[in-house]
């Protein structure tokens, strides 16, 4: 069985990683998206195991120091990570997973896992950016400053990932993404092959 291929997604906080991801999911069926442990409060309308697995911050040390994670980060105060068994169950069944994380989880990611699939979405401008991060209405005003200043920081690494979306309008930016995905699948160092295995047909 062909190994699944592990896609990650990353950009600013804000960019809507999230927002994108769920349409991709809408399009491509044999997708799956990795839910990430966090020690943030649940939003409006959050589910733990559904968005992600909420736990408290001593739990999320213990789990560092026993090497629980393929990646982890701290992120505006909170940690979040990437269970590395879930990942590997996964990729092994053959399915393809999406890793919807941050810039810094990205690079973890990146190192461990090199043959994964990186993304970089970017908003259409950083004013588009704010306007998504007001309309949320989950920050203070010194929040969202800090959030637009580590956001212009994190624009800076997209030079490191294998593509760039724009997130202009969310349907065109998923079917981008959509589209790479069938062309890694063509790749022949994925294991892609003609019918009857390819070789010399005399």
């Amino acid at each position: 069985m062909v190994e699944g291929i592990l896609l990650i997604i990353s950009g600013p906080s804000g960019v809507g990683k999230g927002t994108v991801c769920r349409k991709l999911l809408q399009l491509k069926k044999t997708l799956k998206l990795s839910v990430s442990t966090t020690t943030r409060s649940p939003r409006p309308g959050e589910e733990d195991g559904i968005e992600y697995h909420f736990t408290t911050a001593s739990d999320f040390k213990k789990m560092i120091d026993n090497d629980y994670f393929l990646e982890w980060a701290v992120v505006h105060d909170h940690y979040y990570g990437t269970r590395r068994d879930l990942v590997k169950r996964i990729l092994a069944s053959g399915q393809d997973l999406i890793l919807e994380i941050d810039i810094q989880g990205a690079e973890q990611v990146r190192k461990q896992v090199p043959e994964a699939i990186s993304i970089f979405l970017a908003p259409p401008s950083m004013e588009a950016l704010e306007e998504r991060i007001i309309g949320r209405g989950t920050e203070e005003p010194d929040r969202i400053a800090g959030r637009m200043a580590t956001a212009r920081q994190e624009m800076q690494a997209y030079e490191l990932y294998d593509y760039i979306v724009i997130n202009d309008l969310v349907e065109d930016a998923a079917n981008l993404i959509d589209s790479i995905i069938d062309a890694e699948k063509c790749k022949v160092s994925r294991g892609a092959r003609p019918p009857g295995g390819g070789g010399d047909s005399k």
